[in-house]
């Protein structure tokens, strides 16, 4: 089945950075978003707790809520789908959408190759959390997205203003949205 048709365009990922203001940013959307919870900075039993209490909020205000794990932690945990790097999403499951990373080439081909219903490539810009990191760029990020075969998210820098600098509809922030 093919999710991409009713994925959002705008993502917020969870993060140690902006745990503090999350329950307001979900609250503060005019539109639902994706939100991809990771918090891997987090005890497996505080992670969980974390995500439910999230997962709650976020499922209220209508977006859709995905977990950084594999499909069976999803499924128990009540996410709507998954992310991570694309040979971890293997093997195929219908009944979640698969948001895959990509940094290149390869992963993109790979994200095409398991069929993820959509790719973040990053990182786009500077960010904080690689501070100093190679970035694609606008122009190698466009190269990059033409290879893929399903929705691109943009990642790394992004906010409002790169957004609309990059001219691109689909985009995810971890400082840039909270």
């Amino acid at each position: 089945m093919a999710f991409h048709q009713s994925l959002p365009d705008l993502w917020l990922l969870s993060d140690e950075r902006n745990a503090a203001v999350l329950e307001a940013r979900l609250r503060s959307f005019a539109a639902p978003v994706g939100f991809v919870y990771r918090h891997y900075h987090l005890p497996d039993t505080e992670r969980y707790a974390e995500f439910r209490r999230l997962r709650r909020i976020a499922m209220a205000e209508g977006h859709l809520v995905v977990l950084a794990d594999s499909a069976l932690t999803a499924r128990e945990w009540g996410a709507q789908g998954i992310y991570g790097a694309p040979l971890a999403l293997c093997p195929r499951r219908d009944d979640l959408p698969r948001i895959a990373t990509a940094h290149n080439l390869r992963e993109i081909a790979q994200a095409n190759r398991i069929g993820a219903d959509a790719v973040m490539l990053s990182p786009v810009f500077a960010t904080r959390s690689h501070p100093g990191a190679p970035t694609l760029g606008t122009s190698r990020f466009r190269t990059l997205a033409r290879h893929a075969a399903m929705p691109v998210i943009a990642l790394g820098g992004m906010n409002r203003d790169s957004a609309r600098r990059l001219g691109w509809p689909r985009w995810a922030a971890i400082d840039g949205l909270s």
